[in-house]
């Protein structure tokens, strides 16, 4: 995979979940996790209520994510709205196995369902 200067891989993730729905920003549970490329920082994704994700990129500039679910190596940039190459980033690579998704646990509503949004731009698994 090429070097992207959008990617810093020594940086590690800023958490086990998304920093800004923990610190009280928001309803305060997601249903999936992005980790920054280039600062580390873990927002949950467009599905989420908050979508701390790309509200981390509109604020920051930083252009691309990866997954931060287990099993997902995937990088998304948002200026390309598209899946692009990336490099592997320091560990830990994905949230806690025993995290619930969604999650965090004793967080999320029972009607989670209903309180999904859509993704904007094509339908990725988010």
């Amino acid at each position: 995979m090429h070097r992207n200067d959008d990617i810093d891989p020594s940086v590690p993730p800023s958490g086990a979940g998304c920093a800004s729905c923990l610190a009280g920003d928001g309803p305060g549970w997601w249903l999936h996790l992005r980790r920054c490329a280039r600062c580390g920082q873990v927002g949950c994704c467009d599905s989420s209520p908050s979508q701390h994700a790309t509200r981390h990129h509109e604020r920051t500039g930083h252009p691309i994510v990866q997954s931060f679910e287990p099993g997902e190596d995937w990088f998304w940039s948002y200026p390309l709205k598209a899946i692009v190459p990336g490099e592997p980033l320091a560990p830990p690579t994905h949230h806690p196995l025993d995290q619930p998704v969604p999650g965090p646990r004793g967080k999320v509503p029972h009607d989670w369902k209903a309180r999904l949004r859509p993704p904007p731009g094509p339908r990725l698994r988010t």
